[in-house]
């Protein structure tokens, strides 16, 4: 039709012909951090999940990068009903079904926005965001049944033992499997696991009856929420009516749930809000680009004044003073090609600032 039109003729088809049929709704999948203004994340795509029975349009998959060089848009997913509202309430539960790791994406950014009563409505103008911002991108906070499934992911790797924290040695007989011979151990174990730097704990039994069968395994865990019942794989865990996939890294595993992931260490690791840099060095957050620096050593600045702009993903990222003081050094210059974690400039502290 379009070369047809451009050629002259007239459109195949009249207004009257064309008939509503329903609603569509597509929402773009973007790697990057809405809590973290939403930052362009990189990386590799360890674990890359789409919703089932939806259409989606992508050019990454499991095992891939995604690059700086290019625009962070890594999918789009589009559902179709009868109504608005029935259309948007579909995809806002796609949207939860979504699992990266470890790129950030705005999966559950977009299920909040559509489940917003004013989107439903379709009453929405451009301060829609900025309106509801601390709503819209918060931070996610685990289920007591996810925080129960990451224990059941624990135990399955017989990494509990009948005194509190994980073996040493995981060829010892004596904590062979979830469920090994223990010499005079209680009924439960114990164990802790480590969510942003947060101690969780809970005990786990084998629930009366149980039989092991090879790789599946079920658990009776307690935590400080209640008591739940937790059944399933090294791939896969049920608590109570809900499921959840597991990818292991090297310290832990990452359960997902509601379009976030969540990541559960063996061992206490400060968390990403933990103990922000004080000492004012100013890294590059991803490689990209220097296009600008304006400031230079020896400038007094001002907290939020920018210091240093990097270009990555199509985008400007000005990287900030922390505090009121004076920029001690700029180890970059426009033009520079930077890594991951570089620092780019240090900033010094007044003085008069409380420590």
């Amino acid at each position: 039709w379009q070369f047809r039109v451009a050629a002259g003729e007239p459109i195949p088809l009249k207004q009257a012909d064309i008939s509503m049929n329903g609603w569509a709704m597509e929402a773009r999948l973007y790697a990057e951090d809405p809590a973290n203004g939403f930052l362009p994340s990189i990386g590799r795509l360890e674990h890359f999940r789409l919703p089932p029975k939806v259409r989606a349009d992508t050019g990454v998959r499991e095992g891939g990068e995604v690059s700086q060089f290019y625009d962070p848009m890594i999918a789009k997913v589009i559902v179709h009903t009868g109504t608005r509202k029935d259309t948007a309430a579909k995809l806002a539960r796609k949207c939860r079904q979504i699992e990266v790791w470890p790129v950030r994406t705005n999966a559950e950014f977009l299920a909040r926005c559509l489940e917003e009563p004013d989107f439903i409505k379709g009453d929405v103008d451009t301060g829609f965001i900025g309106g509801r911002q601390d709503a819209l991108t918060g931070p996610s906070c685990p289920s007591p049944q996810l925080v129960a499934a990451a224990f059941a992911a624990l135990g399955g790797d017989g990494e509990l033992n009948g005194w509190d924290g994980p073996s040493d040695d995981r060829r010892s007989p004596w904590i062979e499997g979830a469920f090994g011979f223990r010499l005079n151990a209680a009924p439960g174990i114990r164990g802790a696991l480590y969510l942003n730097g947060e101690a969780f704990s809970a005990s786990l039994s084998a629930p009366q009856g149980y039989e092991d069968h090879g790789r599946h395994f079920g658990f009776q865990i307690e935590t400080s929420d209640g008591r739940f019942y937790g059944y399933g794989s090294p791939d896969f865990i049920g608590v109570d009516d809900r499921n959840y996939a597991v990818h292991r890294t090297n310290d832990g595993f990452v359960l997902f749930e509601d379009g976030a992931a969540f990541e559960f260490k063996r061992r206490r690791v400060a968390g990403p809000n933990a103990g922000p840099a004080s000492d004012g060095s100013l890294r590059a957050p991803m490689p990209g680009k220097i296009v600008a620096a304006p400031a230079a050593a020896g400038d007094t600045v001002t907290k939020g004044q920018p210091i240093v702009v990097l270009e990555a993903m199509k985008m400007e990222h000005a990287l900030i003073a922390p505090f009121n003081g004076v920029v001690e050094s700029v180890s970059v210059s426009v033009g520079d090609q930077v890594g991951d974690g570089v620092v780019l400039a240090v900033v010094k502290a007044a003085e008069s600032r409380a420590e």
